[in-house]
This record gives structure tokens, C-alpha cells and sequence, in this order.
């Protein structure tokens, strides 16, 4: 029987967070060798204690591996672990494929695949949805940009770690999708928090709502899965909601290169800053909840008591 481990590509996994160590988890179910670095080195443990090789450092990691795939925080950290003297792009092997999960900007896309172009090598960026859940479950949906002869390298990679994967287009498409994304769960988010909201305030049992809603033309992936969190009074970060803040930034800005008006998202954009600035930078973004809810409820998870809907349409004059 042929070892796979030993067939397989090494990859360097950057990025061992709440959706990176369960996608690298996969890809060493899958058999691929890794190697893993990330800032905060506990966050890998797990992964070095089934196997992986640690490495002190992005351009380290890259320099041991056939494909490079990161998923960090904000364009700022894609921008140094690539594009920084010794970083990834610098010291990646001869022939290897960088491939950026990080939900990032379509512009520094393009840029990071122009600088490894440079080198004679491939960079593709391939955001994800499904946060959490999809990482554990490896139902993620991932949005792939870049070369396509590459593609085929590292696609059997991604449907290790999701279940719909789709080649957009060239750098930045993948990018791009992402921030389509991002914008229709804006606005399923505010809807799904408004809906229970006047659930609520109708004197219905939100939970008993939920199944005739759920069931309905008003489904949604969010009314779905992050409804019950909320009715849990569960807040935990599945994403974070500084990262959503910085997604909407990225979109609404890219929409503004484009030409377009999203006064929906913006809407969503200026909401969830306001929840980020009063205490909920790191719940998740079912935490919008909090700016609907009572009080003590969001003095409970952290926020400040003076932070509602109204305090943040006030405080940009809306």
C-alpha cells in the first residue's frame, strides 16, 4: 500500500487560529506533511502534538514547503508575512504555490501575486466562508483567485478543508467573491437580529418563531445557525466581529473603486463599529444582537450598557 504521507505535497499552514488550526487539523487528516507557525505559539500545540513541525517564523515555514497557506488576521499581516525582507514571498521554494486564506483586499491580492510572479512562482488567494462550523466541519465554501494552471495543484488541498470550491477568476477574484459575500451576510445579519427583536418585543416566543420563519422564504444561513447562539445568549466569536468590521471596511471601500453605492452595508458597517468600540471587539458577529437587547444583557457579555441602535445612529448624525 502506498504511503500518501510520503506522496503528498508539504505545506506550511501561517494562521492556527479559530478557523485555522481545524482547516491545518484537516489537512493532516488528509495526509498531508505540515509544518505551522503561528504569533501566538500555543495556538499550535495541538497540531505539533498529532505531528506537524513547528517553525519560528512565515518565511521559516515557507522555506520547508511545496504549497504555503495562510490565514491571518488583516491586510496588514497578509502585507508582512508575505512582502516583508524575509518573508514568504522572499524565501519560498523554487516552484511552490502560495495560497492566501485570509479574507484580505482584492488590490493587495493582485500585488502579492505580481511580487511572487517576480520570483517565478504562483500566489492565488482563496477566502473562505462558513466561519466556525464549516472550518470544524470541512463544509467551507472558498472562493479561489489567481492563475489557472495552478488551480489544479492545489484544489484536492482546498476540498480537504471544503466542501464548495470555485475558481472566480484571476488575482483578486477570490477577493472579490469574498467581499460579495461579506455584504449579503451584512444584511443577513441585521435582518435576522431585527426579526428576533420584534419577535421579542410582539411578546412572541422567538425559539417558536424560529421554526415557522426558518422553514420559510425568510431562511438564511444566519437566521439558521446564529439565531439559537443568540438565544443561547451564546456571543462566543465564530468570527470575530473586529475582523467583520474590518470585512465591511474592505467592502465598502472596494465598492467606492468601483463606482457603486451599498448604503446597506454601510448601515451594517457603522452598527457593527459602534459594537466594536463599546467593548465587543472580540464576540462573535451574532453579537449585534447586544445593540437590540436590554441592558443587562450587555453588560453581561462585556458591552457597555449605554450601546444600542440608537447611540449609533446618533453618533454619526443618521
Amino acid at each position: 500500500m502506498t504511503d500518501t504521507a510520503t506522496t503528498k505535497p508539504t505545506v506550511a499552514f501561517i494562521g492556527t487560529g479559530v478557523m485555522g488550526a481545524p482547516m491545518a487539523g484537516h489537512l493532516m487528516d488528509a495526509g498531508y506533511p505540515l509544518v505551522v507557525f503561528n504569533r501566538t505559539k500555543s495556538r499550535a500545540d495541538a497540531l505539533v502534538a498529532r505531528g506537524a513541525t513547528w517553525a519560528d517564523g512565515p518565511g521559516r515555514a515557507a522555506s520547508q514547503a511545496d504549497i504555503v497557506v495562510t490565514m491571518v488576521g488583516y491586510p496588514a499581516d497578509v502585507e508582512a508575512v508575505y512582502l516583508a525582507p524575509g518573508g514568504i514571498v522572499e524565501r519560498a521554494r523554487n516552484g511552490a504555490v502560495l495560497l492566501d486564506m485570509t479574507t484580505s483586499s482584492p488590490t493587495l491580492a493582485e500585488r502579492v501575486s505580481a511580487a511572487a510572479k517576480a520570483r517565478g512562482i504562483v500566489a492565488l488567494d482563496a477566502p473562505v466562508s462558513g466561519g466556525d462550523i464549516g472550518a470544524k466541519n470541512a463544509t467551507l465554501t472558498i472562493m479561489v483567485g489567481g492563475d489557472e494552471a495552478a488551480f489544479p495543484r492545489i484544489e484536492p488541498l482546498l476540498r480537504a478543508m471544503g466542501a464548495n470550491v470555485v475558481l472566480q477568476g484571476g488575482p483578486g477574484a477570490g477577493q472579490h467573491t469574498k467581499m460579495a459575500n461579506q455584504v449579503a451576510i451584512a444584511g443577513s445579519m441585521l435582518a435576522t437580529v431585527e426579526s428576533l427583536a420584534y419577535a421579542q418585543a410582539a411578546g412572541l416566543d422567538p425559539r417558536r418563531v424560529l421554526d415557522s420563519i426558518g422553514a420559510g422564504s425568510a431562511a438564511s444561513w444566519s437566521l439558521a445557525n446564529l439565531a439559537p447562539r443568540i438565544l443561547d445568549g451564546n456571543f462566543g466569536p465564530g468570527f470575530y466581529v473586529k475582523h467583520f468590521v474590518k470585512d465591511l471596511r474592505i467592502a465598502l471601500a472596494s465598492a467606492e473603486e468601483t463606482g457603486i453605492d451599498l448604503p446597506g452595508c454601510a448601515l451594517a458597517k457603522r452598527l457593527y463599529e459602534h459594537l466594536e468600540s463599546n467593548g465587543g471587539q472580540n464576540l462573535g458577529t451574532q453579537a449585534l444582537w447586544l445593540l437590540y437587547s436590554d441592558a443587562a444583557t450587555r453588560e453581561a457579555a462585556g458591552v457597555s450598557a449605554a450601546a444600542t441602535t440608537r447611540t449609533a445612529t446618533e453618533r454619526t448624525g443618521q
